[in-house]
């Protein structure tokens, strides 16, 4: 089945994090004409039951779409991404912001990463062999970004994005937000937090993301 294309002059952007909404409106730019973000709206914020960042996506995107279907009849775009660490089964993944506590701190929860690192590299390895030693802690990590567009009917167009890299600590750099400072893309020497917007946004798992959007809804 085609998948359906992206009409309208205005979208609502489902999230109230200002760096991620600034990110996806930039993404934008030249393909939608008004881009409005659900926190500058006063919506609620749905409570993320998926276990998946396609299936919290879709249900942030189908619940802003619902919510201003009356008032501006318009497409809802839904953005679930967060940081994956093999090294910790997974995690902090879906719950990336849970990660930073009640207020969302991500200071703590970089903080709390590194410390679930350390304490795998602390745990004892049983050896193959009493001459080998072990190995110090696998910190690749990726960042995962999955892209939502709900129309007013709640049928949904998605698709997810991806960029590899590795963990460092301390942190370095100002830029971006979220897990940025601690996370050096693959092929890269700085983090993202130390990276110029325009240079993290043409690798990032987001741009990924929407490049596989725009090819899938906007037409050329």
């Amino acid at each position: 089945m085609a998948a359906r294309l992206f009409g309208g002059e205005m979208l609502v952007v489902a999230t109230h994090n200002s760096g991620k909404a600034r990110e996806i409106e930039a993404l934008l730019t030249g393909r939608v004409a008004r881009v409005v973000a659900a926190g500058a709206l006063g919506l609620a914020e749905p409570e993320e039951t998926g276990d998946t960042f396609a299936a919290n996506a879709e249900l942030k995107a189908r619940a802003a779409a619902l919510a201003v279907a009356e008032r501006f009849g318009c497409l809802a775009l839904a953005d679930d991404s967060g940081l994956v660490v093999p090294a910790l089964g997974g995690q902090p993944g879906i719950h990336s912001a849970r990660w930073g506590g009640p207020e969302r701190s991500f200071a703590l929860a970089m903080r709390r990463v590194e410390d679930a690192l350390a304490a795998v590299a602390a745990a004892p390895v049983v050896a193959a062999s009493p001459s080998l030693s072990p190995s110090a802690p696998d910190r690749s990590a990726y960042f995962a970004c999955a892209l939502s567009l709900a129309w007013p009917d709640g049928h949904c167009e998605t698709v997810e994005g991806r960029v590899w890299g590795s963990l460092v600590w301390p942190p370095r750099g100002g830029n971006g937000f979220g897990y940025d400072p601690i996370f050096v893309p693959r092929g890269h020497t700085r983090t993202f937090g130390e990276m110029a917007p325009a240079a993290k946004e043409a690798i990032s798992h987001r741009a990924d993301a929407f490049r596989q959007l725009i090819a899938r809804c906007f037409s050329l």
